[in-house]
Protein backbone atom coordinates (compact mmCIF):
# COMPACT_ATOMS: atom_id res chain seq x y z
CA UNK A 1 0.00 0.00 0.00
CA UNK A 2 3.47 2.43 0.51
CA UNK A 3 4.61 1.82 -2.76
CA UNK A 4 0.78 2.83 -4.25
CA UNK A 5 1.13 6.43 -2.17
CA UNK A 6 4.52 6.41 -3.19
CA UNK A 7 4.46 6.33 -6.89
CA UNK A 8 1.22 8.70 -6.80
CA UNK A 9 3.07 11.30 -4.99
CA UNK A 10 6.10 11.23 -6.95
CA UNK A 11 4.31 11.10 -10.28
CA UNK A 12 2.08 14.33 -9.06
CA UNK A 13 5.16 16.19 -8.47
CA UNK A 14 6.90 15.16 -10.91
CA UNK A 15 4.10 16.97 -13.06
CA UNK A 16 2.46 14.02 -14.62
CA UNK A 17 -1.60 14.59 -14.93
CA UNK A 18 -3.70 13.44 -12.61
CA UNK A 19 -5.35 10.65 -14.83
CA UNK A 20 -1.97 9.41 -15.36
CA UNK A 21 -0.56 9.47 -11.97
CA UNK A 22 -3.55 7.62 -10.86
CA UNK A 23 -3.83 4.69 -12.94
CA UNK A 24 0.08 3.99 -13.18
CA UNK A 25 0.47 4.46 -9.66
CA UNK A 26 -2.78 1.53 -10.15
CA UNK A 27 -0.33 -0.77 -12.47
CA UNK A 28 2.40 -0.50 -10.32
CA UNK A 29 0.05 -1.80 -7.79
CA UNK A 30 -0.92 -4.44 -9.67
CA UNK A 31 2.36 -5.77 -10.53
CA UNK A 32 3.93 -5.67 -7.47
CA UNK A 33 1.27 -7.31 -4.95
CA UNK A 34 -0.56 -9.38 -8.01
CA UNK A 35 0.29 -9.58 -11.60
CA UNK A 36 -3.12 -11.54 -11.84
CA UNK A 37 -5.47 -8.62 -11.38
CA UNK A 38 -4.07 -6.74 -14.15
CA UNK A 39 -6.99 -9.08 -16.04
CA UNK A 40 -9.63 -6.95 -14.01
CA UNK A 41 -8.27 -3.43 -14.74
CA UNK A 42 -10.80 -2.96 -18.25
CA UNK A 43 -13.62 -3.72 -16.22
CA UNK A 44 -12.84 -1.66 -13.10
CA UNK A 45 -12.13 1.29 -15.50
CA UNK A 46 -15.36 0.76 -17.65
CA UNK A 47 -17.20 -0.09 -14.13
CA UNK A 48 -15.91 3.21 -12.60
CA UNK A 49 -17.93 5.06 -15.58
CA UNK A 50 -20.87 3.17 -15.57
CA UNK A 51 -23.25 5.13 -13.22
CA UNK A 52 -26.07 7.41 -14.95
CA UNK A 53 -25.69 10.37 -12.43
CA UNK A 54 -22.29 10.73 -14.62
CA UNK A 55 -24.44 11.83 -17.62
CA UNK A 56 -25.11 14.88 -15.53
CA UNK A 57 -21.52 16.47 -15.77
CA UNK A 58 -20.41 16.90 -19.55
CA UNK A 59 -24.45 18.56 -20.03
CA UNK A 60 -23.72 20.74 -17.06
CA UNK A 61 -19.99 21.52 -18.61
CA UNK A 62 -21.70 22.06 -21.83
CA UNK A 63 -24.68 24.66 -20.32
CA UNK A 64 -21.75 26.50 -18.66
CA UNK A 65 -19.84 26.42 -21.84
CA UNK A 66 -23.52 27.73 -23.89
CA UNK A 67 -24.23 30.58 -21.06
CA UNK A 68 -20.16 31.77 -21.18
CA UNK A 69 -20.51 32.01 -25.91
CA UNK A 70 -24.31 33.34 -25.31
CA UNK A 71 -22.29 36.49 -23.56
CA UNK A 72 -24.65 37.15 -20.31
CA UNK A 73 -21.53 38.23 -18.64
CA UNK A 74 -22.27 42.04 -19.41
CA UNK A 75 -26.00 41.72 -18.11
CA UNK A 76 -25.30 39.93 -14.96
CA UNK A 77 -22.62 42.74 -14.54
CA UNK A 78 -25.27 45.58 -15.09
CA UNK A 79 -27.74 43.97 -12.63
CA UNK A 80 -24.77 43.37 -9.98
CA UNK A 81 -24.08 47.23 -10.30
CA UNK A 82 -27.65 48.07 -10.01
CA UNK A 83 -27.22 46.96 -6.08
CA UNK A 84 -23.50 47.59 -4.95
CA UNK A 85 -22.21 49.67 -7.83
CA UNK A 86 -22.41 53.26 -6.53
CA UNK A 87 -20.79 52.01 -2.93
CA UNK A 88 -17.19 52.60 -2.21
CA UNK A 89 -15.08 50.84 -4.29
CA UNK A 90 -17.99 49.72 -6.58
CA UNK A 91 -16.63 47.71 -9.08
CA UNK A 92 -14.91 45.18 -6.40
CA UNK A 93 -18.31 45.14 -5.22
CA UNK A 94 -19.78 44.04 -8.39
CA UNK A 95 -16.72 41.48 -9.07
CA UNK A 96 -17.98 39.72 -6.00
CA UNK A 97 -22.08 40.55 -6.85
CA UNK A 98 -21.47 38.97 -10.67
CA UNK A 99 -19.70 35.83 -9.05
CA UNK A 100 -22.60 34.81 -7.09
CA UNK A 101 -24.97 35.31 -10.03
CA UNK A 102 -22.50 33.88 -12.59
CA UNK A 103 -21.77 30.65 -10.11
CA UNK A 104 -25.40 29.90 -10.05
CA UNK A 105 -25.55 29.57 -13.78
CA UNK A 106 -22.13 28.09 -14.75
CA UNK A 107 -22.17 25.55 -12.30
CA UNK A 108 -17.98 26.04 -12.47
CA UNK A 109 -15.02 28.85 -10.65
CA UNK A 110 -13.11 28.46 -13.57
CA UNK A 111 -15.85 29.42 -16.20
CA UNK A 112 -16.49 32.19 -13.55
CA UNK A 113 -13.01 33.46 -13.08
CA UNK A 114 -12.56 33.68 -16.95
CA UNK A 115 -15.77 35.40 -17.85
CA UNK A 116 -15.63 37.72 -15.42
CA UNK A 117 -12.21 38.07 -15.16
CA UNK A 118 -11.55 39.23 -18.78
CA UNK A 119 -13.85 41.92 -18.46
CA UNK A 120 -13.29 43.36 -15.08
CA UNK A 121 -9.82 42.94 -14.12
CA UNK A 122 -8.84 45.34 -16.98
CA UNK A 123 -11.69 47.93 -16.10
CA UNK A 124 -10.46 47.89 -12.41
CA UNK A 125 -6.95 48.16 -13.11
CA UNK A 126 -8.40 51.59 -15.47
CA UNK A 127 -10.24 52.80 -12.37
CA UNK A 128 -7.24 52.94 -10.21
CA UNK A 129 -7.31 49.54 -8.44
CA UNK A 130 -3.46 47.55 -7.96
CA UNK A 131 -3.60 44.77 -10.46
CA UNK A 132 -3.16 41.98 -7.94
CA UNK A 133 -5.93 43.26 -5.88
CA UNK A 134 -8.15 42.93 -9.04
CA UNK A 135 -6.71 39.55 -9.95
CA UNK A 136 -7.29 38.48 -6.35
CA UNK A 137 -10.62 39.38 -5.48
CA UNK A 138 -11.95 38.33 -9.12
CA UNK A 139 -9.99 34.62 -8.28
CA UNK A 140 -11.44 34.68 -4.64
CA UNK A 141 -15.21 34.86 -5.53
CA UNK A 142 -15.19 32.27 -8.14
CA UNK A 143 -15.06 30.11 -5.76
CA UNK A 144 -18.63 30.46 -5.09
CA UNK A 145 -19.21 29.01 -8.13
CA UNK A 146 -18.43 25.56 -6.41
CA UNK A 147 -20.94 26.01 -3.97
CA UNK A 148 -24.05 28.06 -5.02
CA UNK A 149 -25.91 25.27 -7.19
CA UNK A 150 -26.23 23.96 -9.83
CA UNK A 151 -22.32 22.76 -9.44
CA UNK A 152 -20.15 20.42 -10.77
CA UNK A 153 -18.06 18.85 -7.87
CA UNK A 154 -21.60 18.64 -5.80
CA UNK A 155 -22.93 16.06 -8.67
CA UNK A 156 -19.31 14.62 -8.55
CA UNK A 157 -19.73 13.65 -4.93
CA UNK A 158 -23.25 12.98 -5.34
CA UNK A 159 -22.24 10.60 -7.43
CA UNK A 160 -19.26 8.65 -5.59
CA UNK A 161 -21.00 9.13 -1.91
CA UNK A 162 -24.05 8.07 -3.37
CA UNK A 163 -26.15 11.57 -2.04
CA UNK A 164 -29.33 12.72 -3.27
CA UNK A 165 -27.75 15.51 -5.90
CA UNK A 166 -30.60 17.56 -5.13
CA UNK A 167 -29.83 17.71 -1.42
CA UNK A 168 -26.40 18.94 -2.76
CA UNK A 169 -27.82 21.58 -4.16
CA UNK A 170 -30.04 22.97 -1.59
CA UNK A 171 -27.22 22.27 1.47
CA UNK A 172 -24.66 24.44 -1.12
CA UNK A 173 -27.07 27.62 -1.20
CA UNK A 174 -26.87 29.28 2.01
CA UNK A 175 -22.74 28.30 2.59
CA UNK A 176 -22.58 30.25 -0.92
CA UNK A 177 -24.70 33.02 -0.14
CA UNK A 178 -22.54 33.67 3.30
CA UNK A 179 -19.32 33.59 1.24
CA UNK A 180 -20.75 36.32 -1.12
CA UNK A 181 -22.11 38.52 2.01
CA UNK A 182 -18.76 37.96 3.91
CA UNK A 183 -16.70 38.54 0.56
CA UNK A 184 -18.73 41.63 0.35
CA UNK A 185 -18.31 42.84 3.51
CA UNK A 186 -14.47 42.27 3.10
CA UNK A 187 -14.39 44.29 -0.31
CA UNK A 188 -16.29 47.20 1.31
CA UNK A 189 -14.10 47.62 4.28
CA UNK A 190 -10.61 47.81 1.98
CA UNK A 191 -11.98 49.88 -0.10
CA UNK A 192 -13.36 52.09 2.20
CA UNK A 193 -9.77 52.40 3.77
CA UNK A 194 -7.92 52.10 0.72
CA UNK A 195 -10.63 55.03 -1.19
CA UNK A 196 -11.27 52.80 -3.88
CA UNK A 197 -13.80 55.25 -6.79
CA UNK A 198 -17.43 54.63 -6.90
CA UNK A 199 -19.63 53.80 -9.78
CA UNK A 200 -22.21 56.23 -11.63
CA UNK A 201 -24.95 54.05 -11.42
CA UNK A 202 -28.69 55.25 -13.03
CA UNK A 203 -31.07 55.56 -10.11
CA UNK A 204 -34.38 55.32 -9.89
CA UNK A 205 -37.45 52.33 -9.56
CA UNK A 206 -37.49 52.43 -13.28
CA UNK A 207 -34.46 51.09 -14.14
CA UNK A 208 -33.90 48.61 -11.67
CA UNK A 209 -37.31 47.16 -13.35
CA UNK A 210 -35.98 47.48 -16.58
CA UNK A 211 -32.56 46.08 -16.20
CA UNK A 212 -34.19 42.93 -14.05
CA UNK A 213 -36.68 42.30 -16.93
CA UNK A 214 -33.28 42.15 -19.04
CA UNK A 215 -31.58 39.57 -16.70
CA UNK A 216 -34.32 37.94 -15.45
CA UNK A 217 -34.71 34.96 -17.70
CA UNK A 218 -30.95 34.11 -17.31
CA UNK A 219 -31.07 34.67 -13.40
CA UNK A 220 -33.81 32.40 -13.58
CA UNK A 221 -31.45 29.67 -15.11
CA UNK A 222 -30.66 28.39 -11.32
CA UNK A 223 -33.83 28.20 -10.05
CA UNK A 224 -35.12 26.13 -13.30
CA UNK A 225 -32.65 23.80 -12.93
CA UNK A 226 -32.66 23.12 -9.22
CA UNK A 227 -36.42 23.63 -8.90
CA UNK A 228 -36.78 20.85 -11.34
CA UNK A 229 -34.96 18.57 -9.42
CA UNK A 230 -36.08 19.45 -5.98
CA UNK A 231 -39.69 19.26 -7.02
CA UNK A 232 -38.85 15.69 -8.70
CA UNK A 233 -39.86 17.36 -11.83
CA UNK A 234 -36.55 15.71 -13.32
CA UNK A 235 -33.25 14.00 -12.22
CA UNK A 236 -30.04 15.55 -12.30
CA UNK A 237 -29.00 14.17 -15.74
CA UNK A 238 -32.49 15.81 -17.10
CA UNK A 239 -32.16 18.98 -15.49
CA UNK A 240 -28.28 19.25 -16.92
CA UNK A 241 -29.92 18.70 -20.11
CA UNK A 242 -32.91 21.40 -19.57
CA UNK A 243 -30.09 23.39 -18.43
CA UNK A 244 -28.30 23.04 -22.23
CA UNK A 245 -31.95 23.51 -23.80
CA UNK A 246 -32.41 26.55 -22.25
CA UNK A 247 -28.65 28.16 -22.38
CA UNK A 248 -29.52 27.59 -26.34
CA UNK A 249 -32.79 29.85 -26.11
CA UNK A 250 -31.06 32.14 -24.23
CA UNK A 251 -28.11 32.27 -26.61
CA UNK A 252 -29.88 32.32 -29.62
CA UNK A 253 -33.63 34.05 -28.64
CA UNK A 254 -32.39 36.67 -25.93
CA UNK A 255 -29.03 37.72 -26.38
CA UNK A 256 -29.00 36.97 -30.15
CA UNK A 257 -25.05 36.21 -29.54
CA UNK A 258 -24.68 32.65 -30.21
CA UNK A 259 -24.01 30.91 -33.71
CA UNK A 260 -24.21 27.46 -34.79
CA UNK A 261 -20.54 27.31 -35.58
CA UNK A 262 -20.06 29.06 -31.96
CA UNK A 263 -22.27 26.37 -30.67
CA UNK A 264 -19.99 23.36 -32.18
CA UNK A 265 -17.08 24.73 -30.45
CA UNK A 266 -18.69 24.58 -27.41
CA UNK A 267 -19.65 20.79 -27.95
CA UNK A 268 -16.29 20.47 -28.94
CA UNK A 269 -14.69 21.91 -25.55
CA UNK A 270 -17.17 20.20 -23.62
CA UNK A 271 -16.33 16.75 -25.25
CA UNK A 272 -12.78 17.29 -24.49
CA UNK A 273 -13.46 18.57 -20.77
CA UNK A 274 -15.43 15.90 -20.19
CA UNK A 275 -12.97 13.09 -21.47
CA UNK A 276 -10.63 14.59 -19.31
CA UNK A 277 -12.97 14.30 -16.05
CA UNK A 278 -14.30 10.91 -16.95
CA UNK A 279 -10.32 9.97 -17.81
CA UNK A 280 -9.84 10.65 -14.22
CA UNK A 281 -12.82 9.54 -12.62
CA UNK A 282 -12.21 6.11 -14.22
CA UNK A 283 -8.61 5.75 -12.86
CA UNK A 284 -9.30 7.04 -9.78
CA UNK A 285 -12.04 4.33 -9.09
CA UNK A 286 -9.47 1.88 -9.81
CA UNK A 287 -7.40 3.40 -7.29
CA UNK A 288 -10.60 3.07 -5.15
CA UNK A 289 -10.71 -0.35 -5.50
CA UNK A 290 -7.56 -0.88 -4.40
CA UNK A 291 -7.82 1.19 -1.32
CA UNK A 292 -11.51 -1.13 -0.89
CA UNK A 293 -9.06 -4.73 -1.20
CA UNK A 294 -6.62 -3.23 1.05
CA UNK A 295 -9.18 -2.06 3.79
CA UNK A 296 -8.36 0.90 3.81
CA UNK A 297 -11.46 2.72 4.80
CA UNK A 298 -12.36 0.62 7.58
CA UNK A 299 -8.98 1.07 8.98
CA UNK A 300 -8.70 4.54 9.25
CA UNK A 301 -12.63 5.06 10.54
CA UNK A 302 -11.86 2.22 12.95
CA UNK A 303 -9.01 4.07 14.13
CA UNK A 304 -10.96 7.73 14.44
CA UNK A 305 -13.55 5.72 15.87
CA UNK A 306 -11.04 4.44 18.32
CA UNK A 307 -9.66 7.64 19.31
CA UNK A 308 -12.76 8.71 20.71
CA UNK A 309 -12.50 12.46 19.36
CA UNK A 310 -16.17 13.30 18.83
CA UNK A 311 -17.96 14.51 15.30
CA UNK A 312 -16.79 17.91 15.63
CA UNK A 313 -13.05 17.00 16.44
CA UNK A 314 -12.89 14.40 13.50
CA UNK A 315 -14.16 16.69 11.02
CA UNK A 316 -12.02 19.58 12.13
CA UNK A 317 -9.11 16.97 11.30
CA UNK A 318 -10.06 15.90 8.29
CA UNK A 319 -10.93 19.87 7.23
CA UNK A 320 -7.07 20.53 7.89
CA UNK A 321 -6.21 17.22 5.21
CA UNK A 322 -8.41 18.72 2.81
CA UNK A 323 -6.98 22.15 3.34
CA UNK A 324 -3.43 21.00 2.51
CA UNK A 325 -4.29 18.04 -0.13
CA UNK A 326 -6.29 21.17 -2.22
CA UNK A 327 -2.97 22.72 -2.64
CA UNK A 328 -1.58 19.68 -4.55
CA UNK A 329 -4.68 18.04 -6.15
CA UNK A 330 -7.39 19.34 -8.30
CA UNK A 331 -11.19 19.49 -7.25
CA UNK A 332 -12.14 16.65 -9.39
CA UNK A 333 -9.85 14.48 -7.91
CA UNK A 334 -9.67 15.54 -4.50
CA UNK A 335 -13.00 14.45 -4.02
CA UNK A 336 -12.89 11.37 -5.75
CA UNK A 337 -9.81 10.49 -3.47
CA UNK A 338 -10.81 11.29 -0.75
CA UNK A 339 -14.44 10.84 -0.69
CA UNK A 340 -13.94 7.07 0.35
CA UNK A 341 -11.33 7.59 2.62
CA UNK A 342 -12.90 9.83 4.53
CA UNK A 343 -16.57 9.59 4.45
CA UNK A 344 -16.62 6.63 6.51
CA UNK A 345 -15.13 7.72 9.12
CA UNK A 346 -17.19 10.22 9.41
CA UNK A 347 -20.19 8.64 9.30
CA UNK A 348 -19.48 6.27 11.85
CA UNK A 349 -18.63 9.36 13.72
CA UNK A 350 -22.07 10.58 13.26
CA UNK A 351 -21.19 13.51 10.61
CA UNK A 352 -24.09 13.91 8.02
CA UNK A 353 -22.90 13.04 4.41
CA UNK A 354 -24.49 15.73 3.07
CA UNK A 355 -22.58 17.97 5.82
CA UNK A 356 -19.69 16.67 5.00
CA UNK A 357 -20.12 17.38 0.76
CA UNK A 358 -20.28 21.30 1.51
CA UNK A 359 -17.32 21.25 3.51
CA UNK A 360 -15.37 19.11 1.18
CA UNK A 361 -16.12 21.44 -1.21
CA UNK A 362 -16.27 24.21 0.19
CA UNK A 363 -12.17 23.64 1.50
CA UNK A 364 -11.21 22.15 -2.00
CA UNK A 365 -12.65 25.50 -3.47
CA UNK A 366 -9.99 27.57 -1.90
CA UNK A 367 -7.15 24.97 -2.87
CA UNK A 368 -8.48 26.06 -6.64
CA UNK A 369 -6.65 29.47 -5.67
CA UNK A 370 -4.04 28.19 -4.07
CA UNK A 371 -0.47 27.44 -4.99
CA UNK A 372 1.02 25.82 -7.11
CA UNK A 373 -2.04 24.12 -8.81
CA UNK A 374 -4.79 25.82 -7.82
CA UNK A 375 -7.05 25.70 -11.16
CA UNK A 376 -8.84 29.41 -10.73
CA UNK A 377 -5.44 30.83 -10.18
CA UNK A 378 -4.04 29.98 -13.36
CA UNK A 379 -6.92 30.96 -15.45
CA UNK A 380 -6.68 34.17 -13.84
CA UNK A 381 -3.00 34.26 -14.11
CA UNK A 382 -3.24 33.82 -18.00
CA UNK A 383 -5.82 36.48 -17.90
CA UNK A 384 -4.68 39.15 -15.80
CA UNK A 385 -0.32 38.05 -17.03
CA UNK A 386 0.41 38.67 -13.05
CA UNK A 387 2.25 35.85 -11.01
CA UNK A 388 0.03 33.38 -8.90
CA UNK A 389 2.15 34.52 -5.62
CA UNK A 390 0.57 38.17 -6.18
CA UNK A 391 -2.25 36.79 -7.30
CA UNK A 392 -2.66 34.53 -3.98
CA UNK A 393 -1.69 37.51 -2.13
CA UNK A 394 -4.05 39.13 -3.39
CA UNK A 395 -7.24 36.61 -2.72
CA UNK A 396 -6.06 35.91 0.78
CA UNK A 397 -7.85 38.29 2.43
CA UNK A 398 -11.22 36.68 0.75
CA UNK A 399 -10.23 33.48 0.86
CA UNK A 400 -10.73 34.06 4.85
CA UNK A 401 -14.57 34.41 4.39
CA UNK A 402 -14.33 30.41 2.41
CA UNK A 403 -12.84 29.29 5.77
CA UNK A 404 -15.02 31.20 7.75
CA UNK A 405 -17.76 29.80 6.70
CA UNK A 406 -16.61 26.01 6.42
CA UNK A 407 -15.80 26.76 10.30
CA UNK A 408 -19.57 27.41 10.30
CA UNK A 409 -20.78 24.51 8.27
CA UNK A 410 -18.81 22.66 11.24
CA UNK A 411 -20.10 23.60 14.32
CA UNK A 412 -23.51 24.71 12.94
CA UNK A 413 -24.73 21.85 10.65
CA UNK A 414 -28.20 23.11 10.09
CA UNK A 415 -26.72 26.37 7.77
CA UNK A 416 -26.26 22.86 5.67
CA UNK A 417 -29.22 20.94 6.58
CA UNK A 418 -31.78 23.00 7.54
CA UNK A 419 -32.72 23.46 3.50
CA UNK A 420 -32.95 20.15 2.48
CA UNK A 421 -34.64 19.33 5.56
CA UNK A 422 -37.35 21.91 4.53
CA UNK A 423 -38.10 21.27 0.93
CA UNK A 424 -36.86 17.18 0.56
CA UNK A 425 -38.26 15.26 3.92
Amino acid sequence: MGLLLLVLVILILAGAPIAYALGLSAMTYFVVADPALLQALPQRLFAGLNSYALLALPLFILMGLVMNAAQITGRLLEFAALFVGRLQGGLALVNVAASMLFGGISGSSASDTASIGSVLIPEMEKRGYPPAFAAGITVASSTMGMIIPPSIPMVLYAVVAQESVGRLFLAGAIPGLLIGLLQLGIALAVSRRRDYPREAVARGWRHVLEETARSGPVLAMPLVIVGSVVLGVATATESAALGVVYALVVGFALTRTMTVGGFRECLRQAVLTSAKIMMIIAFSQVYIWILALERIPEAIAASVTGLGLGPLATLLVVEAIVLAAGTIIDVSPAILLLTPVFLPALSAAGVSPIQFGVILVSGLAVGACTPPVGNCLNVCAAISRLGIGSIFRGATPFLAANVAVMLICTFFPQVVLWLPSLLMD
